[in-house]
């Protein structure tokens, strides 16, 4: 896709495409959410979403400079999906920590499209309105400014880094995932005390442990070392 954007007065379409769907932003955001889906990064090309919306491939950059661009927008449409619906309740740590499992279940449920797209910073509505209330919550729990920004920084790299890892491992073919999945029991479970006691000490747990996601430990473990420090903080202050 080149740099041939049509400005926004012009960019309605007056009649659907040959599948009837009117074309808007909204709408080849929605299929190429759906396209990625299917057949990965593959199919973010405007000859595909053109095919599948039953329109010209052209028509897309009525709304789109280029690929990169419907990108962020995609990106953009999973953070929207992640905050639909939430509300605070002015405990920062229950406002996080539903924060953290939105941002998290909304990226397993498009996994090829995490994988694209969980690293981008869009700049767009939606991850301005997730910044604003992040460290609103932050700031109304009583963190100091340059504590609030560390821990969003650091409370956000969690949640998309754990959501791109996880999402990876769910994009696996099944064949693939079962196998690593076997490994805990046909290695791990069965290494010597003699040799790896440490392991075989845990292995039970190990094995269990390991089938799921690290997240929901993770993000409780900032949670609590953030409380802890926002109490050291107003033991100084005092």
């Amino acid at each position: 896709m080149g740099e041939r954007v049509v400005p926004e007065p012009d960019r309605r379409r007056r009649r659907p495409t040959k599948q009837g769907t009117v074309l808007s932003a909204e709408a080849i955001v929605a299929t190429a959410l759906r396209l990625i889906g299917q057949h990965g990064s593959e199919a973010l090309t405007v000859r595909r979403l053109g095919a599948a919306l039953g329109s010209d491939p052209s028509s897309v950059y009525r709304y789109f400079r280029n690929t990169d661009d419907l990108l962020l927008a995609i990106a953009d449409e999973l953070i929207s999906r992640a905050q639909h619906g939430w509300r605070a309740t002015g405990d920062w740590q229950a406002d996080l920590r539903e924060i953290g499992r939105r941002i998290h279940h909304a990226y397993q449920r498009h996994p090829q499209t995490a994988m694209l797209a969980a690293y981008r910073t869009t700049g767009r509505a939606h991850e301005i309105r997730a910044v604003e209330v992040i460290l609103g919550v932050l700031r109304r729990g009583g963190f100091p400014d340059a504590e609030a920004v560390r821990i969003y920084h650091a409370f956000v790299d969690q949640a998309l880094a754990f959501a791109a890892l996880d999402a990876a491992a769910s994009a696996l073919p099944s064949a693939a995932r079962q196998a690593d999945e076997d490994v805990w029991h046909r290695t791990y479970a069965r290494l010597p005390a003699e040799s790896h006691p440490h392991i075989a000490a845990t292995a039970p747990l190990l094995v269990a442990e390991m089938r799921v996601s690290g997240y929901p430990a993770a993000l409780e473990l900032l949670l609590e070392a953030a409380a802890a420090r926002l109490e050291r903080l107003r033991g100084t202050a005092g």
